[in-house]
């Protein structure tokens, strides 16, 4: 029987983790066997399972530092690796809710595929936390798509999900084929990092996951969206939200970076005009990011 690493991490929200968890303990797994790994990433006070957790099947790595999105889940990664041996690895939110049958149907996916290197599910707002929650009558509240497959658009830089905001209908009920899986939920093939290596610690969170499928797809795997998948999503619960500092300076930093590397000529002469425009007419903090850029300052920075 194939193993699953599930890997979730905490920072200074133990509360959020422990009901992502709840939900994990009731989903499906008759074709493979699971462990859930908790990477406590620097939190000021250091996560511990609730008592009533199988200490087996759940556990806890701990980081003195906050890592950020990318150290924390790669310190993840290795560990499952080294101490499961696994053969696939699960990257999920620690604020999401996930529907019983999600892995199964991920697990299936993969294996009828094999060559989806990663393969990600449709991702729901968390019921009440829609970013236009009074546009919906009360009944579509639940069903508000945040992910259902991700598009590049390398001349307007970005990097965008699919059916946002829309209720889901069953639009994207056909769609398999994705051009990034988010890292909020991803199946991610063991080989793909034997061979791709882990996420890209320059990006410290945000876009670490679309590079890190454009990577996967250099070496000849494809991207999956499953439709039939899917979990909920409370929304950069743990990084302060779009139009937080974090979500502006890392947004800008980062977009920059992977735009200029793995952008076509056309794309790195818009990188330079969204540069100069910033420069000319961005805030202080964008501003900073920019000077970041220049000086090659990634990872983690003090932006306050």
């Amino acid at each position: 029987m194939k193993h699953i690493s599930i890997l979730i991490v905490n920072y200074n929200n133990h509360k959020r983790t422990n009901q992502c968890l709840r939900s994990i303990q009731n989903i499906s797994h008759p074709s493979f066997a699971y462990t859930v790994l908790v990477v406590d990433n620097g939190s000021q006070e250091s996560y511990s399972l609730p008592r009533d957790f199988n200490q087996k099947q759940f556990q806890v790595v701990r980081s003195d530092a906050n890592l950020g999105f990318t150290g924390g889940n790669n310190l993840g990664l290795h560990t499952a690796i080294e101490r499961f041996n696994s053969d696939y690895v699960v990257l999920l939110n620690n604020d999401t809710t996930v529907d019983p049958n999600f892995l199964e149907i991920l697990f299936n996916v993969a294996e009828e595929n094999p060559t989806a290197g990663l393969v990600s599910p449709k991702i729901y707002f968390t019921k009440g936390m829609e970013f236009h929650r009074d546009s919906y009558k009360r009944h579509e509240l639940g069903r508000i798509l945040w992910y259902a497959g991700g598009s590049i658009d390398w001349e307007h830089l970005a990097a965008f999900h699919r059916g946002v905001d829309e209720v889901d209908r069953g639009q994207f009920s056909g769609q398999t084929k994705s051009d990034f899986a988010t890292g909020c939920c991803v199946l991610i093939r063991r080989e793909i990092l034997e061979k791709v290596g882990y996420l890209d610690k320059k990006y410290f969170l945000y876009l670490e996951d679309v590079d890190l499928s454009i990577r996967v797809r250099l070496f000849g795997y494809s991207i999956r969206y499953c439709d039939e998948a899917f979990v909920w999503h409370d929304n950069a619960g743990s990084s302060g939200g779009s139009g937080s500092n974090f979500h502006i300076y890392y947004q800008l930093r980062n977009r920059l970076f992977f735009f200029f590397q793995y952008g076509s000529l056309k794309t790195r002469i818009n990188v330079l005009r969204l540069f100069l425009d910033k420069a000319v007419n961005g805030s202080t903090l964008e501003r900073r990011a920019l000077w970041h850029v220049v000086t090659l300052q990634s990872g983690k920075q003090l932006i306050l």
